[in-house]
């Protein structure tokens, strides 16, 4: 990594002296397939860039990151490629006032998914290829200048493989062998895009007329593997694109600028998705080989609207640099659930936000390396790291809270103005604060400070007075940690439950109000009935811890099943285990409210994700002690709910899941083994080729199914995700020389694919394996440096965080991760975040195992 970062700096440098008229790039991918000529494996680029350059005579650079370069030309004058190219840049020296640069040069092959990835599909041996550059990867593929706000319009053309095809953002069409694409509007580097091979592809079409009688056409695609085309549910895939199409015109009264839309699944990607113009990629993973619960069809058209949001917020109007990387992904991720509430039949996607998206935000904002949503990106390593909690969820949860602030139709004339004042440019906050003060008559600066420019998350809980079984007075008490102690302005409801004669809890009372300070007197509730639970933050409007006071929790340790309302149940549960995670509630009960009223949720991803934080609870918060106790109960609670589930359902599918992901003791493992081999069976469970590896998983890591059971599941699955399953089992193996094998595997070797990686890692920490894998915490401190320095920073951040020793939870791990910190104070900031954020998760769970300790 060294020599590639960027800083903002040097970008905004660049950015005052030149402006960039236009790319040609040329790409022969030709050599994607057959033997290769030597390692690593390369194509040939040749990029033309026309630009001009406001100081005449100065210098400047052009970023590549390419094995060799073959040639450059600045301006007809040829340059020597080994004096001007350092393996990352191209200098640029006394430039004209109009300047033409071309770059021919050999670039490699990615196997990290960064830049242009190479896949081999071991089912049929077809080569796949795809790019992903976000935030800086492009460079990888083509000479450019890497920065989001000199945009430009780009010509692609490919050459591809004898009867592959090849899409770019453009429209192409095949020409004397030269896939050749129509130029695109002016835009950023980091989302062109090129996909080409076998793919398998369906096409579509989307039309709409506007109110003056023009009509718009949109073509639009989806493609695949050839292997995973069985599979593939285009016709949902095109239902929610028309949907959302539909919907963003009507919100945004800006019709959709950059001609077809395609979408491609790719192999081993390393995001969700990426909104490139015109050709969004997307995780294959989205295609679903078994039966899946509705939440992932849900989460699927929450990808889909956010990529399809971002073509107005991000791709039409773009930030100027990455501090202002909120100002698309915050967006795209409020609009992802918008939209999935409004045009699709996920009409209760706002209570999944609550629940899942909203728990990301939490964790993130507490970790020591929070920051305002407006971050302080001083480079491009800075920028990696910060597509995370904070910049997409928080940033939605704010822009949620500012819409009941300024109210939805000032929210949205704002964009529509946003968007026409500043088409194919690039903004920073100012810019957007200023139409929303135009649209709402609020003055935005105030709302800003407090919510875009600081950090942390404040905790509201409710304060009551009774008088003669009635409310004498209500408050809310705002708090916020000693680190962050901004205190906000929040609009919020207040609802206040009772349970009724047929033992229902239901709301009977609702307020919004202001709040503001430490405390705030809700006025409107004085006279009500005395409450069995007061809610603040009903109807999650703001985003902050939510508390209850002493009352109202025991009404929710008694009752959490009889909330009749599934948002108000999903906050209340989202609450319960914030307190958990800060050592407030003990984790042995928070397992035991799941068990005692997981069965009663009626929403399946509220459910799922129940099943995640209870794992969490069990592994990371319980005492060591309870632990084996714990993990019992957990099981028998989990095969009673499989059992008792309606054959056939989602529900019963997710318990099936659950169940053999808990599963430890020999009747159980039996019974997960007797399912795989038909000898036992569940009414209504098909037992499919996901749920097999599901079942096989726990089987492997408790020492049940061997190598050769392995080898015979993956006979079976001999696809590219029967691969990934494959290797996850093996490192899951509870042997010694498995461990050993699989962290030189990642650590001492860099042959695998970044999918392979990830799928190593996720089998070498097992739960019930800690004394095994203890020697490897010494191990994981002597190796992070160099990993970090010689590593691509996607596959740096998958080692360090996923290889972090979490599951050595003691004080010891806790000194040596201090002890490295200390040690390395010169170390790469983007690696010593990394190693922050674990240490604090690291320290939170010793923080509750000591609060689970009493409770026993």
């Amino acid at each position: 990594m060294p020599g590639e970062n960027l800083s903002r700096d040097e970008a905004r440098e660049r950015a005052a002296l030149l402006s960039v008229e236009g790319y040609d790039v040329s790409l022969d991918l030709r050599s994607a397939v057959g033997d290769a000529d030597g390692e690593p494996r390369t194509f040939r680029s040749v990029t033309t860039i026309r630009f001009r350059c406001n100081e005449p005579g100065a210098s400047s650079f052009a970023d590549l990151i390419a094995p060799s370069v073959t040639a450059v030309s600045l301006n007809g004058k040829d340059l020597d490629p080994s004096e001007v190219f350092d393996g990352a840049r191209i200098a640029l020296e006394d430039l004209a006032a109009e300047n033409e640069l071309v770059v021919d040069a050999q670039c490699a092959y990615s196997r990290t998914g960064e830049g242009l990835h190479r896949f081999v599909d071991p089912e049929d041996g077809e080569v796949y290829l795809y790019t992903q550059y976000e935030p800086a990867d492009s460079r990888r593929v083509f000479a450019n200048f890497e920065q989001p706000d000199l945009k430009a319009p780009f010509r692609f053309e490919v050459r591809a493989p004898e009867g592959w095809t090849a899409w770019s953002n453009g429209a192409g069409e095949l020409t004397d062998g030269v896939w050749k694409f129509a130029e695109t509007k002016p835009i950023s580097t980091y989302i062109t895009c090129v996909v080409a091979g076998p793919y398998h592809y369906v096409t579509d079409s989307y039309s709409r007329t506007f109110a003056d009688g023009t009509t718009l056409e949109i073509p639009l695609g989806a493609m695949c593997r050839k292997g995973l085309a069985p599979h593939f549910d285009a016709d949902d895939v095109f239902l929610v694109t028309k949907q959302g199409l539909d919907f963003f015109h009507e919100n945004f009264d800006y019709p959709y600028p950059f001609g077809k839309y395609d979408q491609a699944f790719v192999p081993e990607y390393n995001l969700g998705a990426m909104e490139n113009p015109g050709l969004v990629t997307f995780r294959e993973e989205y295609i679903f080989r078994g039966k899946v619960t509705q939440a992932s069809y849900e989460a699927r058209a929450n990808v889909i609207l956010h990529e399809m949001a971002h073509m107005w917020f991000g791709d039409l109007v773009t930030m100027a640099w990455w501090d202002d990387l909120w100002l698309k992904e915050s967006f795209a991720d409020f609009m992802g659930t918008f939209g999935n509430v409004g045009a699709t039949r996920f009409k209760d996607a706002w209570i999944t936000f609550a629940n899942r998206r909203k728990a990301w935000a939490y964790r993130a904002d507490q970790l020591p390396s929070t920051h305002p949503i407006t971050a302080d990106i001083r480079d491009l390593q800075d920028a990696k790291l910060n597509f995370d909690g904070i910049t997409y969820a928080k940033g939605a949860s704010v822009l949620k809270q500012l819409v009941a602030y300024v109210g939805q139709d000032a929210f949205l004339e704002g964009a529509r103005r946003y968007f026409k004042r500043h088409a194919y440019g690039n903004t920073r906050l100012g810019d957007l604060l200023s139409v929303l003060g135009e649209t709402s008559g609020r003055d935005m600066t105030a709302w800003s400070r407090s919510w875009l420019q600081t950090a942390g998350v404040n905790a509201l809980t409710p304060q009551v007075l009774l008088a003669d079984s009635r409310v004498a007075e209500l408050a809310v008490l705002q708090e916020a940690a000693e680190s962050h102690p901004e205190l906000r302005p929040h609009r919020i409801a207040v609802g206040l439950y009772r349970l009724t004669e047929g033992g229902a809890l239901e709301r009977y009372a609702r307020v919004e109000t202001d709040v503001e300070g430490p405390r705030t007197v809700v006025a409107d509730l004085a006279g009500a009935e005395a409450p069995d639970l007061v809610l603040v933050n009903d109807d999650d409007l703001t985003y902050c811890k939510i508390r209850f006071d002493a009352a109202s929790l025991d009404t929710l340790l008694e009752h959490l099943g009889d909330l009749t309302d599934p948002l108000a149940r999903a906050l209340c549960w989202s609450a319960l285990w914030n307190m958990t995670r800060d050592a407030l509630l003990p984790a042995r009960d928070f397992i035991s409210l799941v068990l005692r009223f997981a069965s009663r949720e009626s929403d399946i991803g509220v459910l799922q994700m129940l099943h995640a934080w209870t794992h969490t609870a069990l592994d990371r918060y319980a005492a060591p002690d309870w632990r084996e106790t714990g993990g019992a109960l957990l099981a028998e609670g989990a095969l009673r709910q499989l059992r008792a589930a309606d054959a056939g359902s989602e529900h019963q599918l997710a318990w099936a899941r659950f169940f053999a992901s808990t599963a430890s003791a020999e009747p159980d493992l039996a019974l997960l083994k007797d399912l795989l081999d038909g000898t036992a069976s569940i009414e209504g469970l098909e037992v499919d080729q996901e749920l097999r590896w599901a079942f096989l998983g726990p089987l492997a890591a408790h020492g049940v199914a061997d190598e050769s059971v392995i080898a015979a599941e993956l006979a079976r699955d001999d696809t590219a995700s029967g691969k990934r399953h494959q290797v996850r089992c093996l490192a899951a193996r509870p042997s010694a020389a498995v461990k050993a094998q699989a962290w030189a595997q990642v650590v001492e070797s860099d042959t695998l694919s970044n999918a392979l990686v990830e799928a190593t890692i996720a089998g070498f920490d097992q739960p019930s394996q800690r004394e095994l894998t203890a020697p490897y915490a010494e191990k994981y401190f002597a190796a992070i440096d160099r990993l970090w320095q010689e590593r691509s920073i996607q596959i740096g951040m998958d080692i360090v965080s996923g290889l972090f020793p979490a599951l050595q939870d003691r004080p010891g791990t806790l000194a040596a991760t201090d002890a490295w910190l200390a040690a390395h104070e010169e170390a790469a900031p983007a690696l010593r975040r990394l190693v922050l954020e674990a240490r604090d998760d690291l320290a939170r769970a010793l923080r509750a195992q000591e609060r689970d300790a009493q409770a026993g």
